[in-house]
């Protein structure tokens, strides 16, 4: 099994290559599903195996990185939602869908925190997890 992880770079350590650094360390690899990064903050959400999550998360810690399990990336609140469908419109990995009785379904694990279906939810019935 593997997990989605959360991995944020703090200002003073956006210069270093602290993923690659990681990589080369453990022989682990990592998959970066989205990178959010400019000179002053990094933002990475990855998919490791459970296995090996301790190992990277140590690893990154020891160059200053904070890590996250991200056991809910995406919140939808049941009461604001009228499951009009408009996040599965632009959603890119398929995480929204309709069941035989026209239920809104959410998989959350295929959730890569893009935040287009928030964007997108004219009820504000979705929100980042953490």
């Amino acid at each position: 099994m593997s997990m989605k992880i959360k991995i944020c770079i703090p200002t003073e350590r956006i210069q270093n290559p602290i993923i690659s650094e990681t990589i080369v360390e453990t022989g682990i690899l990592l998959n970066i599903m989205v990178a959010n990064i400019d000179s002053t903050y990094g933002e990475l959400i990855a998919d490791v195996k459970d296995s090996r999550f301790a190992r990277i998360k140590k690893a990154l810690e020891s160059r200053g990185a904070i890590v996250a399990i991200l056991d809910r990336p995406i919140h939808r609140d049941e009461e604001e939602c009228v499951e009009c469908g408009a996040c599965i419109s632009v959603c890119p990995m398929n995480v929204y869908s309709f069941d035989e009785t026209w239920s809104l379904c959410v998989d959350e694990k295929k959730c890569i925190q893009c935040g287009m279906c928030i964007k997108m939810c004219p009820h504000g019935a979705l929100k980042l997890g953490e």
